[in-house]
């Protein structure tokens, strides 16, 4: 396709782990639509959309570098337990909540103790290789505003 910079591109996905289980996918559901070149996907993602064909599909292995990044021990944070809801005290429970310049984050319960709670902020994919099988649906031009 060539140059997609600043056209509004849809595909169908599925992404799976090294162990080839889909963690998520879109198929048979909204595809997903995104502007390209504006950072809302991966970069590698785009490239490899840069190079497809309409309907065509392919597999592109997004390495932790690429993706969700590295996980980091230290983006962990221990908190006292009554600030959990009870219904979240449970190891794997993800949490909204946002950080100190406003943004939101989505921490997961990494470790319950006696009155302390350990937080995760790391995406929990951080460290993993993912497999996005990408459909490239349709290319347009952004309407005329």
């Amino acid at each position: 396709m060539s140059n997609l910079s600043g056209k509004q591109v849809t595909i169908e996905y599925i992404i799976r782990l090294s162990n080839q289980i889909a963690i998520d996918s879109n198929i048979g559901r909204e595809p997903l639509t995104y502007i390209h070149g504006t950072g809302q996907i991966f970069p590698i993602l785009e490239k490899n959309l840069e190079e497809m064909k309409l309907g065509e599909t392919r597999v592109v292995e997004v390495k932790p570098e690429d993706g969700y990044g590295f996980h980091n021990p230290d983006a962990t944070k221990e908190v006292d337990k009554s600030l959990i809801p009870p219904e979240a005290l449970k190891v794997g429970s993800k949490l909204k909540s946002v950080d100190s310049s406003g943004r939101p984050v989505h921490p997961f319960v990494a470790e319950i103790k006696e009155d302390k709670v350990v937080l995760d902020f790391n995406h929990p994919l951080a460290g993993e290789t993912a497999y996005y099988e990408i459909k490239l649906l349709g290319v347009h031009d952004l309407p005329d505003e």
